[in-house]
């Protein structure tokens, strides 16, 4: 634990500026709007799902603007016909995606529940990476980080770019279960000395490696 946090000091420096600039309060806003989505519908959360499901192996920003130009079309639209919005939307993988969404709808009445019911926040990623098509570990993190969740890292490879840069890890071939646990211990480690938790500074490596705070 003490070298690693001795290698991610320039990294800790980095952050303890940024919590100090602007951008603090931009971290803090979109947080609070993750933890307002604790509480909405189903149907809410469940577009928020589907949003994960774009994002997977495909641009964030790019998925955003998908998401807002679709909105209730995840919960009615045929396969087909959102297969066809998202190829004239851009969407890299339009009809794996749809398939993945539409068969994710049976979710979609019992997903406030679910959430809200568990005690164990481990269980309930595993049966979100292992029950919905299309999101492994990674956008089961993503969405759980969306839905107000504050302790599960999002290991993208903007995070891992950022994590190379600073020497904290050798850029894996692969990102398996495994090394995605190991990792994620790691920045649990660098958020606690940053006095932050995994959600907030997900946002503030976000930044570091691209300029912009998304979701």
């Amino acid at each position: 634990m003490q070298n690693t946090l001795v290698s991610a000091k320039k990294l800790l420096e980095e952050i303890e500026m940024l919590k100090k600039s602007s951008i603090k309060k931009v971290v803090e806003t979109r947080i609070k709007q993750f933890e307002e989505m604790r509480n909405k519908s189903g149907s809410e959360l469940f577009k928020e799902l589907a949003y994960c499901i774009l994002c997977a192996n495909f641009n964030a920003e790019r998925s955003m603007n998908i998401q807002k130009a679709i909105d209730d079309g995840f919960l009615c639209w045929s396969e087909k016909r959102l297969s066809q919005e998202l190829k004239a939307l851009g969407h890299r993988f339009p009809n794996t995606r749809a398939k993945y969404i539409v068969e994710a709808r049976k979710y979609v009445d019992n997903l406030e529940s679910i959430i809200s019911s568990s005690n164990n926040k481990q269980e309930l990623r595993e049966w979100l990476a292992a029950e919905i098509k299309g999101i492994g570990i990674k956008e089961a993190s993503h969405f759980l980080r969306n839905v107000g969740f504050s302790d599960f890292a999002i290991i993208d490879f903007h995070i891992i770019n950022v994590l190379v840069k600073h020497r904290l890890i050798e850029e894996p071939r692969t990102l398996t279960k495994k090394r995605y646990l190991e990792i994620e211990e790691m920045l649990k480690r660098i958020a606690e000395k940053a006095g932050l938790n995994l959600a907030e500074l997900d946002l503030y490596l976000w930044f570091i490696e691209t300029g912009k705070i998304l979701k």
